[in-house]
């Protein structure tokens, strides 16, 4: 899922220096829901790999 946010935002950036301001604003905003989204399951994984081995942080 990171790759696919960093590959939104090349495009985005090639995109804005292209002067395509639309498009480089909806793959920058594409690019951050991945990222978050990205983050979210990592927190999420990482809560539950704690919570089943019993590891105290």
């Amino acid at each position: 899922m990171l790759k696919w946010a960093l590959i939104f935002l090349v495009i985005s950036v090639v995109a804005g220096i292209l002067g395509f301001s639309g498009i480089s604003s909806a793959a920058g905003k594409i690019a951050k829901v991945l990222f978050v989204l990205a983050l979210a399951l990592f927190v999420l994984f990482l809560v539950l790999a704690f919570a089943i081995t019993g590891a105290v942080l």
